[in-house]
């Protein structure tokens, strides 16, 4: 004879105004609601928009893009970067802050 299996759960039981997960609404597009066909790369305002203050493009996830015009931005993003328009990472806030054990040991040593 087979084994049946139980039909009572033992996990626990999830909310129900969450819902399962994962059922999030996914935003849309932006360049898609706008009706705009390519992502230029002269728009630097819209470009820095979707990438971090490190300067790394963001993902699909994040910006709520369609693949069509992530592609498009990614390389908008690259375009702009190689004529200087944006940059490639962001300007170190401070020179001083995050030095090394090392940096500060050749320090005294100077003294």
């Amino acid at each position: 004879m087979a084994k049946q299996r139980r039909t009572t759960s033992t996990s626990r039981k999830r909310d129900p105004k969450k819902g399962p997960p994962g059922s999030g609404r996914r935003k849309p597009c932006l360049f898609c609601k706008d009706k705009i066909e390519y992502v230029d790369y002269k728009d630097v305002s819209t470009l820095r928009r979707f990438t971090s203050e490190r300067g790394k493009i963001r993902s699909r996830r994040i910006t709520g893009l369609c693949r069509r015009h992530q592609s498009q931005l990614a390389g908008a993003v690259k375009r702009a970067r190689e004529l200087a328009l944006v940059p490639y990472a962001a300007e170190p806030a401070n020179e001083g802050v995050g030095r090394g054990r090392r940096d500060r040991d050749r320090d005294r040593d100077r003294d």
